[in-house]
């Protein structure tokens, strides 16, 4: 065994730990011929960074799988397309084209983009387009597809041979009105195309056939084919076993879920897969992300403002916790990328090595980039330069970093690009100047001319110390208030770097003028 595989198999890093899952799974029942990771997806509604997150987490433990075990893996992201259209979606164009469309699956739905030959399809063009740009490695395949070409024949037929086990696990969950109804097999009408949830007044395992009112006349519709389509918590449990699904994880509020799926999966005589449950991602106001609803973030939105790396690093970290998804936690989320990446070629150690996210991020081989500023630095310094031109920015940087250009920094040259979309977007509007009190005003009076005192060369605690000292004979207790004062009338904002660090970056003229400029209230006006 190598040396690697052996501190990995000690890991306590949450890939590694759910990776040995499945190694003592195989180690029991023998090794397939390739282990089947899956993700779900239902596009009713535009991708989001949940949908993202899915894919990301499960392409981490497959790699810490590789690591553990030589069985060859695939990851299959799984569109459930021909779920029907339960309602019109908040936040897509033309919604007077979908409207009409209620009920039909969403591969039979026209595109309210306009750009592909069904809403379906549509979003998952979305969805894959964004995996390949990330590139993962997973096949795309969706239920349309697969219950139409037959794919999911046999084990359609052998849900139908196993109706009433099946529908035994579901109709305890169920109330009463729910009881009477349910089957498991939704038919698609060959008049109107909808799904349709409706009794099954007949069933016949050897035809393959399911039979339900319509308008008074019995319909007859084959259960393979693309003739029915299953309940979900059925079509989850079908689909583990005609696919072979070995490990699938899912949010916390799946859990009911997972377990009705797993015994419907042992019912057809396979084995539920592994998997965990992580929590859910809350927009701005504590709610649940949905894609419907539009509410948290996008994908695009978060790659427009933040290295996709950031992202990923977001998805890694306690999954098991419910966090926030908005536009505040991205300047975070760079800076801590930025420091595990940092701290990932200073470890000596592998297991150390092994624990920190970036090795989970890039499969094992992070790269080598030197970052000397900070996102939250770069924000400030848009703010107080006043400018949004890249080259004006570096300017300044490649004097803060001598030698650093956008050329050997290119992921500070990303980030510079990102904090000026960043600044425009969310720190520029909500930014509030005010005026400093009476003691406030001799303090940046003096810290002006302790400034004044240093040599143009100081570096960040020299300059950090000065501004302790100038706070502390003034009077300034606790200290974190005079920070906080030099933060509003500075900057415009109640919070703020580390003072030291961006006065060195911004240049101790440019930052005497600032002072400067706070004190004829220049800024406030």
């Amino acid at each position: 065994m190598s040396d690697l595989r052996e501190i990995a198999l000690n890991s306590t890093a949450w890939p590694f730990v759910e990776a040995r899952k499945l190694v003592e799974r195989f180690e029991k029942t023998g090794a397939p011929e390739a282990v089947i990771f899956e993700t779900g997806y239902g596009p009713s509604g535009l991708p989001h960074i949940g949908t993202f997150g899915e894919v990301a987490r499960t392409t981490m433990v497959r790699h810490a799988f590789s690591v553990l075990s030589d069985i060859p893996t695939r990851l299959i992201a799984f569109s459930d397309d021909m779920d029907g259209l339960r309602k019109v979606p908040d936040n897509i164009p033309n919604k007077e084209l979908v409207a009409p469309h209620l009920g039909k699956p969403l591969t039979q739905v026209p595109d309210p983009f306009g750009t592909h030959e069904s809403f379906g399809h549509h979003n998952n063009a979305r969805l894959r387009a964004f995996l390949d740009e990330f590139g993962f490695g997973y096949e795309f395949m969706s239920a349309t597809e697969c219950y139409r070409s037959g794919r999911f024949d046999d084990t359609l037929l052998s849900v139908l041979r196993h109706y009433d086990a099946v529908i035994n696990v579901i109709l305890p969950t169920l109330g009463p009105e729910r009881r009477a109804t349910y089957s498991p097999f939704l038919p698609v009408c060959p008049r109107t195309g909808q799904v349709l949830q409706v009794p099954i007044v007949a069933r016949d395992a050897e035809a393959g056939t399911v039979t339900y009112e319509d308008e008074g006349e019995r319909v007859t519709v084959p259960v393979t084919g693309g003739g029915c389509k299953l309940q979900w918590k059925a079509d989850w449990a079908m689909r583990w076993v005609a696919l072979g699904v070995h490990y699938e994880m899912a949010g916390k509020d799946l859990i009911d879920s997972v377990k009705l799926s797993s015994r419907i999966c042992s019912v057809l005589g396979g084995t539920p897969p592994e998997g965990f449950n992580y929590e859910l991602f809350l927009d701005e106001n504590g709610e649940k992300i949905s894609k419907s609803r539009g509410n948290g973030l996008t994908i695009d939105e978060w790659l427009r403002y933040a290295a996709p790396e950031s992202l990923s690093l977001y998805m890694f970290q306690s999954p098991r916790k419910a966090k926030r998804l908005y536009f505040d936690v991205i300047p975070k989320a760079v800076d801590e990328y930025v420091g595990f990446l940092d701290a990932y070629h200073r470890q000596e150690k592998p297991e150390d090595r092994l624990a920190n996210p970036v090795w989970h991020i890039h499969s094992g081989n992070p790269p080598r980039e030197d970052v000397p500023v900070t996102f939250g630095l770069l924000l400030n310094l848009v703010s107080a330069s006043n400018s949004e031109d890249p080259q004006i920015l570096w300017g300044f940087i490649s004097r803060y970093a001598p030698g650093a250009t956008p050329q050997n920094h290119p992921l500070l040259d990303r980030l510079v690009r990102y904090a000026v979309a960043y600044y425009e977007d969310f720190v520029r509007p909500s930014k509030r100047f005010r005026l400093p009190d009476d003691r406030e005003r001799a303090a940046l009076a003096d810290l002006a001319a302790a400034l004044r005192g240093l040599p143009d060369s100081a570096c960040a605690e020299d300059i950090q110390n000065e501004i302790y000292a100038v706070g502390k004979s003034h009077g300034f207790e606790p200290l974190r208030d005079w920070f906080k004062a030099l933060y509003e009338t500075l900057l415009g904002q109640s919070q703020g770097p580390r003072m030291g660090s961006f006065f060195a970056l911004y240049g101790l003229e440019n930052s005497r003028g600032l002072l400067n400029a706070a004190l004829e209230g220049k800024l406030a006006a």
